[in-house]
């Protein structure tokens, strides 16, 4: 059974359809949508475990341009 998270992204102004047309493209990453509110961003992100998802977070996610802030929610249910 895959891990599922969420990312709460937000993004510098003028770059939140950048960030999230990256996000769409990378594996593992089964949903991004811009969303209102305090965040600019929610992506969902599916993996074989914690640790897959950490990596995908950290290596993919982190270094888009444009990011400036994450907070990620791993699914415990």
């Amino acid at each position: 059974m895959a891990t599922r998270a969420y990312v709460l992204i937000t993004t510098e102004v003028g770059k939140t359809k950048d960030v999230v047309e990256r996000a769409r493209k990378i594996t593992g990453v089964t949903m991004a949508d811009v969303v209102a509110g305090s965040y600019d961003v929610v992506v969902v992100l599916e993996c074989p475990d914690a640790n897959a998802i950490g990596r995908l977070v950290l290596n993919e996610l982190h270094g888009m341009p444009g990011l400036k802030n994450t907070l990620t929610l791993i699914a415990v249910s």
